[in-house]
């Protein structure tokens, strides 16, 4: 093709939109929807018989460009080694009410789509990135669990209540994660708020505790790559790698803890709920063979233990080549569902976190199951019937894990047109790669510089995963994201 750099974006947004259309998924909101969003004067109010806890260090950390803030973290050191951990959601039930236009909108795409040029909220930006985010310096309503751990990361005691938070701070993963490293100062906020750079450190402290001790008990390892579209203007300049740090793993871990709390509450007040659940991998027999080409041997039933240590293992001696190992297990383990779990019947747990009680609860401003588990939550805490039948939360269930799935493949398929775009007028040019992946429908290697990820057409004989090579670029196909190579 021959590219434009001036539009790039705009090319992008038209495939991003293309592909939502495809994959059954809304681009805009209707009609009725704006409607009802202009007769919303506000945020919502404080009400009666809701805890004010504005007084507290809460925070947020995110992505830099991050407008939908959907939670706040504090920390609080209590007597004999056990710490206070209060996770705020983003109370958005308090303005968008169930079967209303907006909700109704919510509950076809059941999550904000994110891609290179364009994110299609699940809500109107005026509700998920004011009037219903946790925006700083603000007082906003939410929903909060209440947790206390041990020192050693073992949960003591949970609850869930409504409350009114206030966020002192809006921080950034990157900045909040290189000074917990010791590679940077603390952020400016940080320096300027006293006592919230002890209570983030203490936050961080526990996060660790709670991470080590999940993966103890199974919870795999896993790190994939994934490279994010960098724009100059309107052009699409580079790519640049998303991975974890320590700043990530902080709030992960504690949003894996905020939602094994809520459902665990709904569970003690015999209230059903929508569980995000990883059910044992069926292909395990696969996942055995791929560890005994490393030397490693696994039992022959599914072990996320044994499975964790492998990982481990690998992380340490070929760290380079581990986010393909890694890609390779998740695609043999399987895609997560949302499962109904009803009042006392047998759950089934995530085989990848290492629990047994998940739901997804805390992101409601950016996800549909987590505002419905919001509305179970609010029952349970007044006592009045759930506002879903089993039947319509079965139903639910269903289509959000439909849909789910379809917002990942769209974000997948304009990453890949992102990346096609980036190398479109680089015909013909000579790349250091590694081979990512080999079998009967292909060979696979992505480039070192930039972490973009293609076909190899021709040279493909003798090569495996981890093999490094050079390659040629053959062509690209940006509407279909397809980049091709030859072996040199």
């Amino acid at each position: 093709m021959n590219r434009d750099p001036k539009e790039d974006r705009a090319c992008l947004a038209t495939i991003a939109r293309g592909a939502m259309i495809a994959r059954g998924l809304e681009p805009d909101f209707p009609a009725p929807a704006l409607e009802e969003l202009s007769e919303i004067q506000g945020a919502a109010p404080a009400g009666a018989g809701v805890r004010d806890l504005r007084d507290r260090l809460w925070a947020s950390i995110d992505n830099d460009d991050s407008r939908d803030l959907d939670q706040l973290t504090v920390s609080e050191a209590l007597e004999g080694g056990r710490t206070r951990i209060l996770v705020a959601v983003a109370d958005v039930d308090a303005l968008v009410s169930k079967d209303s236009a907006l909700d109704t909108h919510a509950s076809r795409n059941t999550t904000s789509v994110y891609t290179p040029a364009i994110i299609f909220p699940m809500l109107p930006a005026r509700l998920s990135t004011n009037l219903t985010s946790l925006n700083e310096n603000e007082d906003r309503m939410a929903v909060v669990a209440d947790m206390v751990f041990a020192r050693d990361g073992s949960l003591v005691e949970s609850d869930v209540y409504r409350a009114h938070v206030h966020n002192r701070a809006q921080l950034a993963y990157r900045s909040v994660a290189a000074w917990l490293d010791g590679q940077a100062p603390a952020p400016q906020r940080v320096q300027k708020l006293a006592g919230l750079d002890e209570n983030l450190r203490l936050q961080d402290r526990m996060a660790q505790q709670l991470a080590n001790l999940r993966h103890m008990n199974g919870a795999l390892s896993l790190e994939t790559i994934e490279a994010r579209a960098v724009f100059e203007g309107d052009a699409v300049s580079s790519l640049e790698l998303e991975r974890k740090n320590r700043a990530k793993q902080l709030i992960e871990d504690f949003m894996i803890a905020a939602n094994g709390a809520t459902a665990a509450y709904l569970e003690s007040r015999k209230y059903p709920s929508l569980r995000r659940v990883l059910r044992s991998p069926e292909r395990w027999d696969r996942i055995v063979k791929l560890a005994a080409q490393y030397g490693t041997e696994l039992p022959a039933e599914p072990d996320s233990v044994a499975l964790e240590e492998f990982l481990a293992q690998r992380r340490k001696v070929e760290p380079e080549t581990f986010p393909d190992l890694s890609l390779a297990v998740v695609k043999l383990v399987g895609k997560g569902e949302y499962t109904v779990q009803e009042a006392s019947a047998q759950a089934s747990g995530h085989f990848g976190l290492a629990v047994r009680d998940y739901t997804h609860s805390t992101a409601p401003n950016r996800r549909f199951p987590d505002l419905i588990t919001q509305r179970l939550l609010k029952a349970a805490m007044a006592g009045i019937p759930a506002p879903y039948a089993i039947a319509q939360l079965n139903a639910l269930a269903e289509h959000c894990t439909t849909q789910s799935d379809a917002a990942t493949k769209v974000e997948r398929q304009v990453r890949k047109s992102a990346a096609a775009l980036l190398l479109s007028d680089q015909i013909g040019g000579r790349f250091e790669a590694i081979v990512t992946g080999v079998s009967e429908k292909g060979t696979w290697v992505r480039l070192l510089t930039p972490p973009v990820e293609g076909r190899l057409e021709r040279g493909m004989q003798g090569l495996d995963v981890g093999d490094r090579v050079r390659v040629k670029l053959l062509a690209t196909d940006v509407q279909r994201g397809f980049i091709d190579f030859a072996r040199e």
